[in-house]
């Protein structure tokens, strides 16, 4: 393994975003993109039946929530839930099947610096999160006008919310024993706060102490935030929001990088 001064010495020649970075990010890219009917047909056939019963069959059932039809205030949501859950994955898995297979050892060697390593898996999980809230946004046009009322709070929620959820992927890779713990994480941890998280409802319709409970879960202020970016509503400070996530995705980055320099997980 290539020692703390040789790193040193790649960094100060090619920087943290150097040719190494730029190699490491792009291999991790081409990895999910090269499988379209692995990493972007399913997501994209979940949500067409997520709009199609809750958002026409039930949301014709349904009240206006906010002053929006309920099918445009079920939309953020979606897009939330398909962001993280693809980008968690991407993350964790890509991280796991590198130590699974051992080819994570090729990359431990380089002279990369651990900070560059990281940020490749993130940045390519991100991506991936990215491009299906895309799809998903595509598909909700298919059934509703999508309208934007803050695109500047939409694209700083929709860039902060998936690297959060890479960088927690890349701790998730790290732990996970087998491709078990994996689905664990996935469906059993991230998806019940996320369904907690008020996607498909609003906080306004809660007694007053599941509210306060609710406000415990930090999927409500990444939903918040990127529903107050489609639709200018808000029930949490946006702006409190980004910051508090913001803040948390440099720490759990901060994490990642301290546990691959340790080794955590990738010497075993």
């Amino acid at each position: 393994m290539s020692t703390d001064t040789d790193r040193s010495d790649q960094l100060g020649r090619n920087g943290t975003f150097g040719v190494g970075f730029r190699s490491l990010l792009r291999r991790e890219i081409l990895r999910f993109v090269r499988r379209p009917t692995n990493t972007f047909l399913p997501p994209a056939i979940t949500n067409v039946l997520y709009f199609a019963v809750f958002g026409v069959i039930l949301g014709q059932r349904i009240d206006d929530i906010a002053g929006f039809d309920y099918i445009v205030f079920l939309l953020p949501g979606l897009v939330v839930l398909g962001t993280i859950s693809n980008a968690f994955e991407n993350a964790s898995f890509s991280i796991f099947h590198g130590r699974w297979n051992e080819y994570i050892h090729e990359t431990l060697t380089s002279p990369l610096s651990y900070t560059s390593m990281v940020l490749a898996y993130i940045f390519a999980a991100a991506l991936r999160g990215i491009v299906v809230g895309l799809i998903i946004v595509g598909i909700g046009l298919v059934f509703t006008p999508v309208p934007v009322a803050e695109p500047l709070y939409l694209a700083a929620f929709m860039l902060v919310v998936p690297m959060l959820f890479a960088s927690l992927g890349v701790v998730g890779g790290l732990i996970a024993n087998d491709f078990d713990d994996l689905t664990v994480m996935n469906q059993f941890i991230l998806r019940p706060l996320v369904f907690f998280g008020a996607v498909f409802y609003s906080l306004e319709i809660l007694p007053p102490l599941y509210r306060l409970l609710s406000l415990l879960n930090p999927m409500v202020y990444m939903v918040n935030g990127v529903r107050f970016g489609f639709l200018g509503y808000e029930e949490v400070d946006p702006l409190v929001s980004l910051a508090v996530l913001t803040g948390f995705t440099a720490a759990v980055i901060a994490l990642d990088v301290y546990l691959f320099k340790k080794g955590y997980g990738l010497l075993d």
